[in-house]
């Protein structure tokens, strides 16, 4: 038995007249008589009574017809549902993010904007370092990840850039180079820097010693933490000066002062991970999405 005798069934009974149903189905009446016949066979009962001018549905008939009906239904909201998946529409992402992400605006405009374009999608949300959220990835425990630049590459993953963003000085708010509305980064040679390991985000951490260098200086690193805010805390409590991205100033932190740096000075760059052999719809759907928000805010 075949889901089209089911059909045939079924458009039948809901006509039952043989001629009207064929038209319905696309098909001459002798064909879908025979169909119906053999169906018959199959399940070894008439289904329907047929009269010289009248067909009806005998018991048997009324009976099968519903779990036809059943049987059709469930086949068409399969169908549905791989359609769904399969467009991305239905399932579940894992997303991971550094701990500053959330602090500037385009993560979140990102996933709110995911959210509600695809709210059949569970979303999944860990915070972690760059190093961290990409092995995360790597090892399909993460489906995509909004990172810094990773220390190398990785066959297994496509890193790709999404914006530079502005890094600022912080400062200790009673720090003597704080009255300055604007700072050199020579300005900061011989101070202490409160630093993220480089394994943390190497691409930074590079870029940012590359500066001080071209500023004629290689900065002193007093002080290490595995998070920009944990950073700023530590620029708040006055055991050193940082570079960190622009939008940590949403930590409204009453002892630390961000200044611009002018002249020569490093980019805090966003990328998004994901694996290289990720086929999933739901993945390139967030993929187009972070592209189309990113051109969309210009960044």
């Amino acid at each position: 038995m075949e889901l089209r005798h089911l059909r045939y069934f079924v458009t039948v009974a809901d006509e039952l007249h043989f001629t009207r149903a064929a038209k319905r189905l696309g098909m001459e009446q002798p064909p879908l008589s025979q169909q119906i016949k053999a169906l018959e066979a199959e399940i070894g009962t008439p289904l329907f009574e047929r009269r010289a001018r009248a067909v009806s549905l005998t018991d048997a008939g009324r009976n099968f017809l519903d779990d036809a009906k059943a049987i059709l239904a469930h086949v068409q909201r399969a169908t549905d549902h791989a359609r769904r998946v399969a467009r991305g529409d239905l399932g579940r992402i894992g997303v991971g993010m550094i701990n500053s992400a959330p602090f500037h605006p385009f993560v979140p405009r990102v996933l709110r904007e995911y959210g509600q374009q695809y709210p059949d999608v569970a979303l999944s949300l860990d915070e972690n370092a760059t190093p961290v959220l990409a092995a995360a990835v790597l090892a399909d425990q993460l489906d995509v990840a909004f990172v810094r630049p990773l220390l190398g590459d990785e066959p297994g993953l496509i890193s790709e850039a999404l914006f530079d963003e502005e890094v600022l000085i912080a400062l200790p708010q009673a720090h003597r180079l704080a009255a300055e509305t604007a700072l050199h980064l020579a300005q900061l040679k011989g101070e202490a820097f409160v630093l993220f390991s480089r394994p943390v985000g190497a691409g930074l951490y590079d870029d940012i010693l590359a500066a001080c260098r071209r500023s004629g200086f290689s900065p002193r690193i007093g002080q290490e933490a595995s998070q920009v805010t944990s950073i700023v805390n530590l620029v708040a409590a006055g055991l050193g000066v940082s570079l960190v991205p622009a939008s940590m100033q949403q930590i409204h932190s009453d002892g630390v002062a961000y200044r611009p740096i002018v002249g020569d000075a490093p980019k805090a760059r966003m990328n998004l991970v994901y694996r290289r052999d990720d086929e999933s719809a739901t993945v390139r759907n967030m993929v187009r999405l972070a592209r189309e928000v990113a051109r969309g805010m210009g960044l």
